[in-house]
């Protein structure tokens, strides 16, 4: 397990120091054969609960078992939103951060936080934020070694997937939230693994995103891989914040190292101002209309 700092000291990396973290990603693929996968969550993480690190558990379990001829999951990120996202409920970026290195550093011995969405003065869309892990796993890092000693000439490019809740999945199936120009870049290049949640009807979200990818030519359906729960969990941010300002314990439902950092910070203790409306892990999405996207998301300060 890796050595952790304490509790009470948040995370203070800035653009100017940023780092792209890459202790636990695996450089070398057991199986030559297949193709490296990493996985990235986009979302809030306010705070961030057992059912977002069990996202990657049961996507790793899924390519195991239906998808083991052709990938090897290699890695796998947590992007927390910025500050900028203007979203009722949204702890500092600094202290959301923390708390997603402390969960992951105490609790799985693969997955990683990477605080570059989170460190910016501006949305990142999450089709940027899967171009910029791309990038600096494929092209600075210089991708997955095919087996030990490989030459960098035969090293594999990763593919990155977007791995989300199925109400963010929903959010894509509704005009006029996300941009079509970032769905396709998303869906036909990247992928999406969307884990059940109750309360969200995958079918009918697919139906719509079958329709625009057929007038585009494409087929995004090939690229969107669902994930049944077998046990149910519906924890959410939304609810442990409720149960947080109503003084009620939240101990089981995330990590004992959240639970100590969100004490020692006082944080979520405040009432907050207008109704949780939007996806829970659901980041500014389009490259274009950021200006209309941050009023709508003022207006109904969703979450």
């Amino acid at each position: 397990m890796s050595s952790i700092t304490s509790p009470s000291t948040p995370s203070c990396q800035t653009l100017s120091d940023y780092h792209f973290p890459s202790h636990r990603l695996s450089r070398t693929l057991t199986d030559p054969s297949k193709t490296p996968l990493v996985l990235v969550a986009c979302g809030s993480f306010s705070p961030i609960t057992h059912m977002h690190l069990r996202m990657f558990e049961m996507a790793v379990d899924h390519v195991r078992q239906n998808m083991s001829d052709e990938y090897e999951v290699v890695g796998g990120y947590l992007s927390p939103v910025s500050d900028r996202y203007n979203k009722a409920g949204l702890a500092s970026a600094t202290h959301r951060i923390r708390m997603c290195e402390l969960a992951c550093d105490q609790t799985s011995h693969w997955i990683m936080v990477d605080p570059w969405e989170a460190i910016q003065t501006e949305y990142q869309p999450t089709a940027l934020v899967l171009d910029h892990v791309s990038h600096e796993i494929n092209d600075i890092l210089g991708g997955i070694a095919p087996y030990a000693g490989a030459p960098q000439s035969e090293h594999r490019r990763a593919h990155v997937s977007l791995l989300s809740g199925s109400d963010l999945l929903q959010t894509m199936s509704q005009p006029g939230v996300w941009s079509i120009p970032d769905l396709d870049h998303i869906l036909s290049g990247y992928g999406i693994f969307v884990v059940e949640r109750s309360g969200s009807a995958v079918h009918d979200a697919l139906a719509p995103l079958k329709e625009w990818s057929n007038d585009l030519g494409k087929d995004w359906l090939e690229n969107i891989h669902v994930i049944r729960q077998l046990i149910a969990n519906d924890i959410s941010s939304t609810g442990i914040r409720q149960f947080l300002r109503q003084g009620m314990s939240v101990h089981y439902l995330l990590p004992a190292c959240v639970i100590e950092y969100i004490r020692e910070h006082g944080l979520y203790r405040e009432v907050e101002e207008g109704k949780e409306k939007r996806s829970s892990s659901m980041p500014p999405l389009s490259r274009k209309g950021k200006e209309k996207e941050r009023e709508m998301a003022k207006a109904v300060k969703g979450g």
